[in-house]
């Protein structure tokens, strides 16, 4: 039986009472902290670095998983291992040598993985599956929070998913763009098994009445 994770994006969170913010969605049910860092460079946004990953830490025992959407990409990546980081994610087209930086983070003693924007291929799966412990999947294109999930994503993760079954690995495939309580469940049928979630955590006053609502969605599959 297929394991399922919800990862709220501290992107929505309230910054003012960030530590708190983190505390009460992990008490609400979530699985992992999903941490987005933009650059205004590779993205058009500028959000976290690794100081506020580090202030944020002592709050949860749960994973942190950094979604660097920063080019280049690999100077910062030692940083977010000392900041706690437990899982990094990068873009390949952030990378000179993808092979390299996700062994970066593995020497620095983090879970790596690769992001997928929508028109991204997954071409740059196929010799690095041995250095791959997260597969992301975007279903909005990156850089702002709040965005509508795009269907098209659903076949990708599909995709995704029969590369890493032939695999035979054990790779977390997430998702993240637009998840909410109706469409969690295509997602899920599609192959994914950990769902980023912003604004439609966040954004509710009930933090685990969502994710209650998002683990009966997650129960049809």
């Amino acid at each position: 039986m297929t394991t399922f994770r919800i990862a709220p994006s501290i992107l929505s969170a309230d910054f003012a009472r960030l530590g708190e913010e983190v505390r009460n969605v992990v008490t609400a049910g979530a699985d992992i902290i999903h941490f987005d860092v933009m650059d205004n460079h590779y993205v058009p946004n500028l959000t976290i670095g690794p100081l506020v990953c580090q202030a944020i830490r002592p709050h949860v025992q749960v994973p942190i998983d950094v979604h660097l959407m920063v080019k280049p990409v690999d100077r910062i990546i030692p940083d977010f291992a000392k900041a706690g980081a437990d899982i990094i994610t990068f873009h390949p087209e952030a990378s000179e040598h993808i092979d390299r930086s996700l062994q970066l983070i593995r020497d620095n003693g983090c879970k790596a993985g690769l992001v997928f924007n929508p028109g991204t291929p997954l071409h740059y799966l196929d010799h690095v599956m041995d250095k791959i412990d997260m597969i992301l999947i975007m279903s909005v294109n990156p850089g702002f929070g709040g965005q509508s999930f795009i269907p098209e994503a659903l076949k990708k993760i599909a995709l995704a998913r029969r590369k890493i079954d032939e695999s035979g690995r054990d790779i977390l495939l997430e998702v993240d763009g637009g998840i909410k309580i109706d469409n969690i469940a295509a997602a899920a049928k599609a192959g994914a098994d950990t769902f980023v979630a912003g604004s439609a955590i966040f954004g509710q006053p009930d933090y685990k009445a969502v994710i209650d609502a998002m683990r009966t969605q997650l129960a049809t599959v």
